[in-house]
């Protein structure tokens, strides 16, 4: 079966925390894990601050990755949504000492929204994966 492709082309930025675009082989089959936030397993909101709730939404789906069959280095697109506000490169840092291990980077999208779906909610995250 053909390999999933991370592409950075030399005539764009390199960032080593994302890729530029992926590319999935026809007959793969991928897993869309909706938006994951800091609530744990009893539905409580862990942290008050961007770091935690990302750490905490990170951790979410890797739990539902898992349940595919699937670890967050097969991850190939995730989306950040945040309030305004926050410190962008705080949320990025919760996300990469989680995703320090993966190969090959996501692409990544950054969004700041007005409003999430609980008023204490800092952090949302979805994800595309292909199951290895």
């Amino acid at each position: 079966m053909s390999e999933v492709r991370h592409l950075s082309p030399e005539t764009m930025h390199r960032n080593p925390a994302y890729s530029q675009a992926v590319v999935i082989p026809a007959g793969r089959s991928i897993v869309i894990v909706g938006g994951q936030n800091a609530v744990d397993r009893e539905g409580n909101i862990v942290g008050k601050d961007l770091a935690a709730q990302t750490t905490q939404a990170v951790e979410n789906l890797e739990a539902a990755l898992a349940a595919a069959g699937c670890r967050l280095r097969d991850v190939v697109s995730c989306k950040i949504y945040m309030l305004p506000g926050q410190d962008i490169r705080t949320g990025f840092a919760a996300w990469a000492a989680k995703a320090k291990d993966m190969p090959n980077p996501p692409t990544v999208t950054g969004v700041f929204v007005s409003a999430l779906a609980h008023p204490n909610f800092l952090v949302e995250i979805e994800a595309i994966a292909v199951v290895p």
